[in-house]
């Protein structure tokens, strides 16, 4: 049988537990690391990874034989578990529930990874594209941002 071809590209974005300031370096760069190891042992490819101390972007190429919520599900849960472990931190880091994503057409893919690779830029100068950030701490949502 053959195989399917399929170019499925999307940007997920998620949050520190209550947004905390929890990934620091050199937290953020392992936390990149297991983010990576966890797409790859699902036959993602990850494109892009990149964040600030509160909350992470992940570009991925996704196959379709899994769908983008339990892509997300076990990229948080083993990047969790295996920061909590490896560090001893037990129990302390934590991933908010939720998540947003993003569907990607094949010609944004340079301009959505510019963007991913450069949070700490974007956030310092204030030049966020709010439609692909987590809201701010405490903020209220509004209809549109269900």
């Amino acid at each position: 049988m053959r195989s399917p071809f399929t170019q499925l590209y999307l940007h997920f974005v998620w949050a520190a537990w209550d947004r905390a300031p929890l990934l620091a370096e050199p937290v953020r760069g392992e936390v990149y690391d297991l983010i990576q190891h966890e797409c790859m042992r699902l036959k993602a490819d990850a494109l892009a990874i990149g964040g600030i101390e509160d909350h992470v972007h992940l570009l991925v190429r996704v196959p379709a034989t899994i769908a983008p919520s339990e892509l997300v599900k076990h990229v948080k849960g083993s990047s969790a578990h295996a920061l909590n472990h490896a560090t001893g931190m037990h129990r302390i880091f934590r991933w908010q529930g939720g998540y947003g994503v993003f569907s990607v057409s094949k010609r944004h893919i340079p301009l959505i990874t510019e963007y991913i690779l450069r949070q700490e830029e974007h956030h310092r100068d204030q030049r966020t594209w709010p439609l692909l950030e987590p809201p701010p701490r405490g903020a209220l949502l509004t209809p549109l941002d269900d």
